[in-house]
Parts: C-alpha cells; sequence; structure tokens
C-alpha cells in the first residue's frame, strides 16, 4: 500500500483527530497546530497530485515538529493515535 492509499482511506479520520489535537492538547503543545497545517498541505497535494503527489518534504516537516513522531507523556489516545497514524504513513511513503 502506498502512503497516499492510507492517507486517502484514513482522511477522514486523520481530519478529525488533526483537529482535535489542536483543541485539546494546543496549550501545551503548539506543534500540533503545525501537524495539523501539514498534514493539510498533504491531502490538498493528493487532491489536486493524486497518487503522483510527492510528499517526502511533508514527511520531512513532520518528523521535524513530531520528533520522529514521538509521543508526549501527557497525549491522549486521539494524539497517540494521530502519531501513529502519520508515522505509519511515513513509513509507507519510504517503501
Amino acid at each position: 500500500m502506498s502512503a497516499v492509499t492510507y492517507l486517502n482511506e484514513n482522511a477522514e479520520t486523520l481530519a478529525l483527530y488533526t483537529t482535535a489535537i489542536t483543541r485539546a492538547h494546543g496549550k501545551h503543545h503548539p506543534e500540533v497546530f503545525d501537524v495539523k497545517k501539514i498534514y493539510t498541505q498533504m491531502t490538498d497535494k493528493i487532491a489536486t497530485q493524486g497518487s503522483q503527489a510527492d510528499l517526502n518534504s511533508d514527511f520531512d516537516q513532520l518528523r521535524q515538529v513530531t520528533k520522529s513522531y514521538a509521543i508526549p507523556s501527557d497525549a491522549c489516545p486521539t494524539m497517540t493515535a494521530t502519531y501513529e497514524m502519520l508515522a505509519q504513513a511515513d513509513q509507507l511513503n519510504q517503501q
């Protein structure tokens, strides 16, 4: 499976989760706003470029802002799931 396919299949969940974590964790983890912004950029690329979308720079940015998807000790299950799903997509992108 490609990263684009994975992101498309999980688009509804990730859209909901990336918004939810900004509300729940934005005060103590401002990086979640960057996660939401980068994820939105990725979905925009996929919408316009389809399976040909080059997401390498987006995943580079995500790894940087999340410290390679490190889950904070005070993360809720939604934040944990968001980071795990994005890490999975990143792994698929590298294959």
